[in-house]
């Protein structure tokens, strides 16, 4: 049997934080995949996570060593941004197939190399764009498609962290941005809405605590304009100043009327930090545009409501399903990979922005 037809895939699992907990325990769920080791720099980490899967998985301290030792099929990485690349590369030189936690890289060029050698190696690489998964995300972007163009979409997911969520923020922040850690899943979203080439982005930042390292800022935002004259925003801040007055904004608006994520219960005060309420939808609000010969709407308000509301455990289930079929079907990720850098090439292009005074031109 070839690698792809086996009864299971074997995985390794790399990092054990929020992330890689929940593709763990969708690995660990699944009969057709088979966890043989767990990567972390801290073996703590590691025992606390076989603890509550009830297993005993191999536990490695050193990347390169567990690629030898455990021999897995495929690799899942979910550790810290800069770490990406490396992994991702040494990952796939080793013949895997490959899940990669967004970004996929901190720099376009090594997600462009890591793209390269998939195609090369003839492996499978996703990304982990959550909100691909989610049934009323999907469906929002549906709704979209029937505003017209363009669209103007204003997004954002500001954080007021404490505690061990301050901690996990201020960690990811030694080598990388809310704007840009946050902002491709959002971005994704605003390139599948409008099917367009960005052409140009502008961005803003600032720092709000002197605990972050030199030249770090927890809050940022970007403007991205495309080819079609759509435009959109999004904003992100991590720290325990943060806001949570509006933090919690999805909103689309094209001439033919709006679409809006209504999610009363995930906007609520202290959910802001919440890893289950950042996919929450609970409810589209659709608005039509369209006036009588009075002047009056011709259409109410729709309220739509959509049975199936997976939790944060459920969408990583769902995306490693996907991960699976990747493999198992020989899914054509091009477009996916393709997207990725996309959505890459434009959060960093906010954070030059930012750190330049100017406006990016994307060529």
């Amino acid at each position: 049997m070839t690698q792809e037809t086996k009864n299971t895939v074997k995985v390794l699992c790399v990092g054990a934080g929020n992330m890689g907990r929940s593709h763990a325990l969708a690995y660990h769920k699944e009969p057709s995949f088979e966890i043989v080791g767990i990567c972390t720099r801290s073996k703590a980490s590691a025992d606390t996570l076989n603890a509550e899967l009830e297993s005993s998985y191999p536990h490695f301290s050193d990347f390169e060593a567990a690629l030898r030792d455990a021999k897995p099929d495929a690799v899942c990485i979910a550790s810290y941004p800069d770490t990406h690349a490396e992994f991702a590369k040494l990952a796939l030189e080793a013949g895997c197939h490959l899940f990669v936690e967004k970004p996929l890289a901190t720099t376009v060029a090594d997600a462009e190399e890591i793209v390269a050698l998939a195609k090369a190696k003839q492996r499978k690489v996703v990304i982990g764009y959550i909100l691909r998964h989610h049934p009323s995300w999907e469906k929002f972007i549906e709704l979209t498609q029937d505003l017209g163009k363009p669209l103007v979409m204003r997004m954002n997911l500001n954080q007021q962290s404490s505690g061990s969520n301050w901690e996990t923020h201020k960690n990811l922040m030694s080598s990388i941005s809310p704007i840009v850690d946050c902002g491709v899943h959002y971005v994704d979203v605003m390139c599948q809405m409008t099917r367009s080439r960005p052409v140009r982005v502008s961005g803003i930042g600032a720092r709000l605590s002197n605990e972050l390292p030199a030249g770090m800022v927890n809050y940022g935002q970007l403007q991205v304009t495309f080819e079609d004259g759509s435009v959109g925003w999004y904003e992100a801040g991590w720290g325990p100043m943060m806001s949570e007055t509006a933090f919690f904004v999805k909103d689309v608006v094209g001439p033919k009327g709006c679409v809006s994520i209504v999610a009363d219960k995930a906007s609520d005060d202290g959910k802001s930090a919440s890893v289950d309420a950042h996919t929450q939808t609970e409810a589209l609000k659709v608005h039509h545009s369209k006036l009588d010969e009075k002047g009056e709407f011709v259409k109410q308000d729709e309220m739509i409501h959509l049975d199936d509301e997976p939790d944060h455990d459920e969408l990583c289930a769902r995306e490693q399903a996907y991960f699976l079929r990747a493999m198992t079907d020989d899914i054509d990720l091009n477009e996916h990979l393709d997207d990725a850098v996309n959505s890459m090439r434009i959060v960093l292009a906010a954070d030059e922005s930012f750190r330049t005074g100017k406006t990016i031109e994307l060529t």
